[in-house]
């Protein structure tokens, strides 16, 4: 244990030594490094985010029914019962909503009541709430149920309702997946900063590690230090990423948040969880090691 240590503190040893050798070119991989980690950081934030919207929000697909004014209860009664006894397997629920009760609920509202008061006569349509079945088409079967049912007698207007969560799930969707792709071209470009930072270090040492070769130094030894300099040098990347994507934040919450007050409602843009941070910067550490070991293997076969 007592050697394994000893090893390994040598090898830090030697990682610093040769990173203070050429300091700019070591700060320039880990400006380089840290500028490009930010962009997958800062779309897994924008992500995070978002991505609470659409779950809070009900996602059920929906179409409502305007009737004319004039329109009687009977016939938005009997447009409801045609629709329910079509037995559609896209359609899960019917449901009407009576004009005297849509205006009874919003007498009790005091910013209505005075409102609905000083009408003569009760301005509401009755309608007629028609729940779909979500499903990858949703947006083609609203859009075909909307066309029927607008043709009825009495109806006077039909909206769709609720098929922007869908839209906005999809977009997501759309996010998540070029994320993904971003952040492995990203992987990419870090993997081949550290091969080639590494490469031209090994041929630079390749004297001493043909020296250390000769007196009994095993591959582990000899590569040790390599494998530090490259996760020192992802590991400090992502962590000024890290900082980097936190300052961005700032500015940008304080436009979005500018915005929301005047939906009335708070948003703001936030990092990644703690664990998720942390996971973040192993597997940055971790790629540099495994690029640093993939390069000083292919390139000190001599």
């Amino acid at each position: 244990m007592k050697q394994w240590m000893q090893f390994h503190h040598y090898a830090i040893q030697v990682t610093f030594r040769r990173l203070l050798q050429a300091p700019s070119s070591f700060l320039t991989n880990v400006a380089v490094i840290a500028l490009a980690l930010v962009l997958p950081l800062m779309g897994a934030s924008i992500l995070i985010s978002v991505q609470p919207v659409a779950q809070h929000v009900s996602a059920d697909p929906s179409i409502t029914i305007f009737m004319k004014p004039d329109a009687s209860l009977a016939i938005s009664e009997s447009l409801t019962k045609s629709i329910q006894d079509s037995k559609d397997p896209l359609i899960l629920d019917v449901r009407l909503v009576d004009k005297t009760q849509a205006a009874e609920a919003l007498r009790s509202n005091e910013a209505w009541r005075q409102a609905l008061e000083a009408l003569p006569n009760n301005p509401l349509p009755h309608a007629i709430t028609v729940t779909l079945v979500a499903d990858d088409a949703v947006s083609r079967t609203a859009e075909l149920f909307a066309a029927e049912w607008r043709q009825k007698e009495g109806v006077q207007f039909v909206q769709l309702d609720s098929l922007w969560v869908k839209r906005l799930e999809a977009l997501l969707r759309l996010v998540r997946i070029g994320l993904t792709l971003v952040t492995l071209i990203i992987a990419l470009v870090v993997l081949a900063a550290v091969f080639n930072t590494v490469r031209m270090q090994a041929l630079s040492q390749r004297d001493e590690i043909a020296v250390a070769r000769l007196v009994g130094a095993t591959e582990s030894f000899v590569r040790r230090p390599f494998l530090y300099q490259g996760g020192l040098t992802c590991g400090l990347g992502a962590a000024i990423a890290v900082g980097l994507t936190a300052l961005a934040l700032n500015p940008l919450n304080t436009a979005i948040s500018d915005l929301s007050r005047t939906y009335d409602t708070l948003f703001a843009l936030h990092l990644p969880s703690g664990l998720a941070l942390f996971v973040y910067l192993i597997a940055a550490i971790a790629l540099g090691c495994f690029s640093a070991r993939w390069s000083v293997t292919r390139h000190t076969r001599f």
